[in-house]
């Protein structure tokens, strides 16, 4: 069965809000087995959501349509709808009792703009809302079928879930999509091509994907079979042979983060961590702590901007401040001593650079050192060159760090050499 998902609402192209029920309802339809080929998104437009519905039916059996169901005047679904159908939009009495009912129950007075989220394409069949006052709405097209669910997340799953998904599971009949993402930190995406893309060739199940972002790369694999278990025996043998080729740059082998990898080694270890920031300003922290149960190991961080700061909370020799610089190997070594004893952590990372555009000092915008400090006697510093605005270049720079407690609590070699990425 293929699916394709239209997102409706000129908020969506505009950039105010993100398309996060395209995602959801794709996670849920490969989780039956249904094939979603393509997603569109339309502004508020009558003839254009005619258009986008009229190209998903050419090339789909089931089009999923979330959004533009509301009360207000630029909610223009229904009309669209109903003029692709080539049908009149009829008052349904019933959805016209539960709107009135609804806002009864809840003492509030009715305004008259919501019946129109009573009128209903003649011939469609309504789905009932729980949650909101605008219904669903399910239509045949030919072989095709239409569903209509309103843009309001929660609202859109909960009809998902009781009505679309058992009806679409019960259409596709027994099959189901699997997929495994293997996540990878400190390697180039072609690198990682290159030394997988070999075993693809000619493979139409599993596939493979490289997505890259954010300091990562990760190889998804995805497998169509009967049951979802089928599904996962096809991806293993392949997975197994990925993560032999690619080494100690695989973290994880699912959804889990690079955060939430260094915080399950600290916690099993039972070791502490601290950090010391100059350029991520935080934000490593934040994202240690996003964990939960990460105040089982984390102590803190000294975020640390100004050179004074830096000598004066961390202890940073004056002297290398001047000489060397606040970007610099032995300024970053220096802060992640200063952090460790101050915090008396067991292990300590620390992080300064030039996040860019604007010049820091005589660093060149993108430079980063990274340090870790821990017993016994363990002592490493690199550099790496990241590309990118402030925002990816202090990405680039966190996970960095948390690749380096990670192979630190591994025991895996730690990187040598500067790294440009």
């Amino acid at each position: 069965m293929r699916a394709e998902i239209v997102g409706i609402g000129t908020e969506l192209l505009l950039g105010e809000i993100e398309n996060s029920n395209a995602r959801w309802i794709s996670e849920r339809l490969a989780e039956i087995g249904v094939d979603v080929l393509h997603h569109q998104v339309v502004g508020d437009n009558v003839e254009r959501i005619v258009d986008a519905l009229r190209l998903a039916l050419s090339r789909s059996d089931v089009v999923i349509a979330t959004g533009g169901l509301g009360p207000t005047q630029d909610d223009v679904t229904r009309e669209a709808l109903a003029s692709m159908l080539g049908v009149r939009l009829l008052r349904d009495p019933k959805v016209e009792e539960a709107i009135r009912e609804r806002f009864a129950r809840v003492g509030r007075e009715m305004p008259e703009s919501n019946l129109r989220q009573a009128d209903v394409p003649q011939g469609a069949r309504v789905i009932a809302a729980r949650r909101g006052t605008a219904p669903g709405l399910r239509c045949e097209v030919g072989s095709a079928r239409i569903y209509v669910l309103p843009g309001v997340p929660a609202e859109m799953q909960e009809m998902m879930v009781d009505h679309v998904l058992p009806e679409l599971a019960r259409r596709a009949g027994p099959s189901a999509i699997a997929s495994r993402a293997i996540r990878c930190v400190g390697i180039a995406e072609s690198r990682v091509a290159e030394l997988v893309d070999d075993l693809f060739h000619g493979s139409a199940n599993p596939t493979v994907a490289f997505l890259a972002g954010g300091g990562e790369v990760r190889v998804r694999l995805t497998a169509k079979a009967g049951t979802r278990e089928e599904a996962e025996a096809l991806i293993a043998p392949i997975a197994a042979e990925v993560e032999r080729r690619l080494g100690d740059v695989v973290y994880a082998s699912d959804a889990e983060s690079l955060e939430e990898v260094v915080g399950r080694l600290l916690a099993s270890a039972r070791r502490t961590l601290a950090c010391a920031e100059s350029l991520t300003g935080g934000e490593l922290a934040a994202r240690i702590t996003s964990v939960p149960g990460a105040s089982a190991y984390f102590l803190g961080s000294a975020v640390c901007y100004s050179a004074a700061s830096k000598r004066e909370v961390l202890g940073v020799p004056a002297e290398v401040l001047e000489a060397a610089g606040p970007v610099s190997r032995e300024c970053a070594q220096a802060m992640a001593r200063g952090a460790r004893a101050l915090f008396r952590a067991d292990v300590a990372v620390a992080l300064t650079g030039a996040a860019g555009p604007e010049p820091h000092g005589a660093a060149e915008p993108g430079l980063v050192w990274v340090a870790l400090e821990a017993d016994p006697r363990v002592s490493h510093q690199r550099a790496i060159r990241a590309p990118g605005d402030r925002s990816m270049v202090r990405r680039w720079a966190e996970q960095a760090a948390l690749d380096l407690v990670r192979r630190h609590l591994r025991g895996l070699p730690l990187p040598q050499g500067d790294r440009v990425v």
